[in-house]
């Protein structure tokens, strides 16, 4: 991440950290998905680590599922974050020097059984005049995101996403009526560009959500694009998302070996 460029500006962060997590239920059982642990601490504080990185040290977290898990994680981070000494006779806690992230949190609980979209409405009023950005609490990159922050203002667009090729883990089939026609490898070129989740978005995108029944990726996503106020930035860099326990696996495995792609803080 040598010679990235500071931004003239200074955003807000947005995190969806509210769905049920279904697919990696061995994990969100007990918690909800953005507090499930890479390396000893959840995915969301690698998540914030990283924004921090980029000047980004305000955060509106729109929880649901377990919300209180979230809240008590983030009133109790000065703990996990400094050594303290515990008295045990006096029942006096000292937290001792070591320096802690200034980030401001705000936690929304956005409601159990809400869409995407109602997710970002249930924050409106935390939002002011200027873009935001836009994240799920449940994958890591090392998008540039000041690159990301300075297509979106190149383009003036209201909404841009990240578009990523994940990494193909299969090969693929070219059947035609029923009959392999031909098999290839994994293959790059084969693959497509998906949402990266990482978006960069004017507060007015948020007029494109008619309701909290409504998922973002869908109606409010193709309507900014059929009106041409949606740009792609592109990353060809790593992207991961936590959708499965073999994915966490392959995210410890990652982080424990000192090779997470996405740990560029000291």
């Amino acid at each position: 991440m040598d010679g990235l460029k500071r931004s003239d500006e200074i955003m807000k962060a947005v995190i969806l950290a509210g769905g049920l997590g279904t697919r990696i239920s061995e994990e969100t059982a007990l918690r909800p998905k953005p507090m499930v642990e890479v390396g000893g601490m959840p995915i969301i504080w690698h998540i914030m680590k990283y924004l921090s990185y980029f000047e980004i040290y305000e955060f509106i977290i729109c929880s649901g599922y377990k919300s209180s898990l979230i809240r008590d994680f983030f009133l109790n981070i000065r703990y996990y974050q400094r050594d303290i000494t515990i008295d045990c006779r006096e029942g006096s806690v000292n937290l001792n020097q070591r320096e802690i992230d200034p980030w401001k949190v705000t936690i929304v609980d956005s409601g159990l059984n809400v869409a995407t979209g109602g997710r970002l409405l249930s924050v409106r009023n935390y939002l002011e005049k200027d873009d935001f950005l836009m994240t799920y609490g449940d994958g890591v990159s090392n998008i540039d995101i000041y690159a990301l922050q300075e297509e979106h203002k190149r383009r003036g667009n209201l909404a841009t996403v990240s578009a990523v090729k994940p990494k193909g883990r299969y090969g693929h089939l070219f059947v035609q009526e029923h009959r392999v026609e031909n098999f290839l490898e994994k293959s790059p070129e084969l693959e497509s560009w998906i949402n990266g989740g990482y978006f960069i978005l004017n507060p007015k995108c948020l007029d494109y959500i008619p309701d909290s029944n409504t998922a973002w990726e869908q109606g409010p996503m193709q309507k900014l694009a059929g009106d041409k106020e949606l740009t792609a930035f592109l990353h060809t860099g790593f992207w991961q998302s936590m959708d499965t326990l073999r994915e966490k696996n392959y995210l410890d495995e990652l982080w424990n070996s000192g090779a997470a792609p996405w740990k560029i803080w000291n």
